[in-house]
């Protein structure tokens, strides 16, 4: 019973609250305790606030009982460490931050206490959220809940890593060329990486104008519920912005008759492991036996990795462009030598990066028009070695620090929403994820692609040998 409670959907949840046969307080019980038990070999959380989380748990069960409802009342969550939390430490995965203790919260968080959530505690990331695996100097590396050996992925390794081994089933992810849907895909569970501001971010990132904030959860109706929480304009974040939508309804989707498809085994230019592109392609059939006309398509544009490259990089530098060689010692080798090449990018090369990036955007608009969905692999490769910066070569090519997940940074730099679902495992055992991406602002399309999806080829029963 109790392992049951670790991997049910928060929707299940809320639905045995309202006719009294499961309590939060049993629910996050057990929780806490599949915590004690599995995060030790893992190494997802940073901080467990298990005095918290037992206390909103009291008091949401004593809400049920009074007939008060709320939207995530009594839901256990877990927050990213890069995201502040009144009170409760916040690492950023930094010695700068390491005993830093916000007195405000993010407005993720706001929402989410207003719903009723549960905090279960704060979930590893790298350094600044700098690369697409979750080692840090403060906490040490989250491993994969599939196989201990390798990464959890990153930056939301953490977040990944525990909604995967039933360590809470909502998790905050934030997504600046792909840390939502990286881990998502390599522990094998739902990430949603949501249209570009439909979910306000502050206080802001240090790149703000890629960086995403979004669920990662076991199942698809679960993100609908915690985005239904979370996105809507606020006037603090200045990009936000409102779609006046409930997406709950678009998870009861089934079929995707009359839907056109473009499916791109490697975007035209991305190293892909052999076996994982074979493996996409054989789910897109799925798409076809659900009704859509699915054809081989991509733009025909080079890789903007030059782009997504100086962004990030002036980004990380602008960190310490007053302070570097006091702190030097202190920052993680790996993101030393991003923020080292980000000191050098001058302003006239970055505002032509941004041009380019406009060129980009405007070129895969006119492209999606065509299209009601684009579907690529989510990452070109099954989760590498624990402690990797990167994976050093794949498919015979060597990689870069985030060139090497081709598929994902591409729509930072649109803004359009994107997804990894659970595709099934390679031979490794390993989880492999495939990527399904919106037109602007079509972030429903996304979820009822996902839900005919999961609905087709559920993968929420599926748990990891842990």
């Amino acid at each position: 019973m109790s392992d049951d409670l670790c991997f049910m959907p928060a929707t299940e949840m809320l639905a045995r609250y309202r006719d009294r046969s499961l309590s939060p307080v049993e629910v996050t019980t057990a929780i806490l305790a599949q915590i004690e038990l599995v995060d030790p070999r893992i190494n997802a959380y940073v901080t467990v606030t298990g005095d918290i989380a037992l206390e909103q748990a009291r008091m949401a069960e004593q809400s049920w009982q009074a007939g008060i409802a709320g939207d995530l009342l009594g839901v256990p969550i877990s927050i990213k460490d890069l995201t502040a939390t009144k009170g409760i430490r916040t690492t950023r995965g930094s010695r700068l931050y390491e005993n830093w203790i916000p007195d405000s919260d993010a407005i993720f968080v706001e929402r989410v206490k207003n719903a009723g959530s549960v905090m279960l505690g704060k979930t590893s990331s790298p350094e600044f959220g700098w690369k697409g695996e979750t080692t840090n100097p403060i906490s040490g590396t989250t491993r994969n809940p599939w196989n201990l050996e390798r990464t959890a992925g990153g930056s939301t390794g953490g977040g990944s890593a525990a909604v995967a081994a039933g360590m809470g089933p909502l998790t905050q992810g934030g997504d600046g060329a792909g840390s939502i849907r990286i881990p998502s895909s390599f522990c094998g569970i739902y990430g949603l990486k949501p249209s570009f501001a439909l979910v306000p971010a502050y206080p802001p990132s240090a790149i703000a104008d890629v960086a995403h904030l979004g669920p990662m959860t076991r199942t698809v109706a679960d993100a609908a519920l915690l985005l239904n929480v979370v996105a809507g304009e606020d006037s603090r974040d200045r990009f936000s912005w409102s779609s006046n939508l409930d997406y709950l309804p678009f998870c009861d989707t089934r079929d995707l008759k009359g839907w056109r498809i473009a499916w791109s085994p490697d975007l035209g230019y991305a190293a892909v492991e052999p076996e994982i592109a074979a493996i996409c392609e054989q789910q897109v059939q799925i798409l076809r036996d659900l009704g859509a006309e699915v054809v081989e398509a991509h733009p025909g544009l080079p890789d903007p990795w030059e782009i997504i490259n100086d962004l990030w990089a002036a980004a990380m530098g602008s960190l310490h462009i007053d302070n570097l060689d006091e702190v030097r010692e202190l920052i993680d080798p790996g993101r030393l030598t991003v923020v080292e090449y980000g000191l050098t990018v001058t302003g006239a090369e970055l505002t032509r990066k941004q041009q380019r990036r406009g060129e980009y955007y405007e070129s895969w608009r006119q492209f999606m028009q065509e299209y009601d969905l684009f579907v690529c692999p989510t990452e070109p490769c099954t989760a590498f070695e624990a402690g990797l910066d990167f994976p050093p070569v794949i498919a015979g090519r060597e990689m870069s620090y985030l060139g090497w997940t081709a598929f994902t940074y591409p729509f930072n730099l649109t803004g359009f929403p994107a997804a990894t679902v659970p595709a099934g495992f390679a031979a490794d055992g390993l989880p492999v994820g495939l990527q399904l991406v919106g037109r602007w602002h079509d972030d429903a399309s996304v979820i009822a692609a996902s839900a005919a999806f999961e609905a087709a080829a559920p993968w929420a029963g599926e748990r990891p040998p842990i």
